[in-house]
């Protein structure tokens, strides 16, 4: 069950849905109105809900003083060997943006990662905001990114890599700073691809290489997690990312 949860350290918090009740909403002002991590939930669990969409699990953090929040939502619907799942994300105190992102967990490691950064769904929390509205549009967006990232995950399982492109991608991504994450995981990574991989992903493809990166952010603090996951994708298909 460890490997299931985000894992928390140095202060950050791991919440169940119902312990995100008991997290402070500071008061609003004319120009900025909060809105409770609890409501924001609530509302996308509602808004899946109302195009029968299940959700198995979820799971949130949140930062030592309760402003940032950030949760995954495990969803009923699988593929090949995955489990869709939305992220999303908020904040009470403006430093980020109401956001969703689609993702994917892997279910042999149960590795979590998002296809993309997180997408705003509003630019602000304001008295004309309304959240079951904004929800529902991201909802939708999501849902359409549910086929491109079945296609990515399948090009992935089919991009056969030499260990000296392997190595490359990891050079870029913390030697040249090119993946915004701490250059301590580059060990980590190199070991899960190159020799504690497991017999599913042992191949030597793209899709056992992204799950070697997404293994080693486990060790992250929850909110660097959800920022590191959500990143992945984006740097592995860039020019300089994908190995050819």
């Amino acid at each position: 069950m460890e490997g299931s949860m985000l894992m928390v350290h140095r202060g950050s918090r791991k919440l169940g849905r119902p312990e995100l009740n008991v997290i402070a909403t500071p008061e609003g002002t004319d120009t900025h109105r909060p809105v409770a991590h609890c409501s924001i939930v609530e509302a996308l669990l509602e808004a899946l809900a109302f195009r029968h969409i299940s959700v198995v699990r979820d799971e949130y953090a949140v930062s030592p003083d309760g402003m940032k929040m950030f949760g995954v939502l495990d969803l009923e619907t699988t593929f090949d060997d995955c489990r869709f799942s939305i992220g999303i994300r908020n904040s009470h105190d403006k430093s980020l943006r109401l956001a969703m992102t689609v993702g994917y967990r892997v279910m042999v490691c149960d590795n979590m990662a998002f296809w993309g950064d997180f997408t705003p769904v509003l630019a602000k929390h304001t008295r004309r905001f309304s959240l079951t509205d904004s929800l529902s549009i991201g909802v939708d967006r999501m849902q359409r990114n549910f086929e491109p990232l079945r296609g990515q995950v399948e090009a992935w399982k089919q991009n056969q890599l030499s260990d000296d492109s392997a190595k490359l991608v990891i050079y870029r991504a913390f030697i040249e700073g090119e993946l915004e994450v701490p250059k301590h995981l580059l060990r980590r990574v190199h070991e899960l691809y190159f020799q504690l991989a497991t017999p599913e992903l042992a191949p030597r493809t793209m899709w056992s290489l992204t799950n070697a990166f997404t293994s080693a952010f486990k060790n992250l603090d929850p909110i660097p997690q959800f920022n590191a996951t959500a990143k992945l994708a984006r740097f592995l298909e860039s020019p300089s990312g994908v190995a050819l």
